[in-house]
């Protein structure tokens, strides 16, 4: 997996948040072992608050998985599309480009690697409301170079350039059930899936995915 961050905000966030200034984060990754079997991803989120909650608002993911576009919208709200995401290996480096929209991500590492714990809150809207969704990755982590190309007339096109980034390796990523916010501090356990018709995807409870 490759991240970077980028100090544009894009596109629109869901009703209900609000926000926050920071940068937004670009991810590319390849999960190798998954509930829902091997696939690709890129996402871009922004911060965003919900009441008394920082997080991250994922706006744009693609993924090369139907189960996973269809598991991913259902139980976190996540926006996930089905995209052409072709990987591949510079040396070190690596490479993931979303064919259909022309944007590549490009990570190259410059540093020694290191045991990294990457904390997550993502604030979603899902199709019966508004969820927080907690997680972590675990992995290899190398500070990276990171360059991201996109065509000029893409609504991502403010992304475009060089970016600081981390490159993390033997990534294992758990996602918990999503959890719908209650008051400036509580939340209490949303539903495992939103209500929607003729989507089935996974089993109950946490989510791990592994990969590179």
């Amino acid at each position: 997996m490759a991240m970077a961050s980028a100090k544009t905000l894009v596109g629109e966030l869901p009703d209900g948040l609000r926000r926050m200034p920071g940068p937004c984060v670009i991810t590319a990754a390849r999960y190798d072992d998954s509930p829902v079997g091997p696939y690709r991803e890129l996402a871009v989120g922004q911060p965003a608050r919900l009441g008394a909650r920082l997080g991250v608002c994922i706006t744009t993911m693609a993924v090369t998985s139907v189960d996973s576009r269809l598991g991913g919208r259902v139980n976190w709200g996540f926006p996930k599309e089905l995209g052409t995401l072709i990987w591949y290996d510079e040396g070190d480096g690596r490479v993931l480009r979303w064919e259909e929209r022309g944007i590549i991500v490009r990570a190259t590492p410059v540093g020694p690697a290191l045991p990294v714990l990457l904390p997550l809150r993502a604030l979603q809207r899902r199709s019966d409301g508004l969820v927080s969704v907690l997680g972590h990755a675990r992995g290899r982590g190398r500070v990276a170079k990171v360059d991201v190309t996109v065509p000029d007339d893409d609504p991502l096109a403010s992304l475009a350039g060089p970016h600081r980034g981390l490159m993390v390796s033997g990534m294992r990523l758990v996602v918990s059930p999503a959890r719908r916010p209650v008051g400036l501090t509580a939340t209490l356990r949303a539903p495992l899936r939103a209500p929607e018709p003729a989507l089935t995807w996974g089993s109950q409870g946490h989510h791990t995915h592994t990969g590179d």
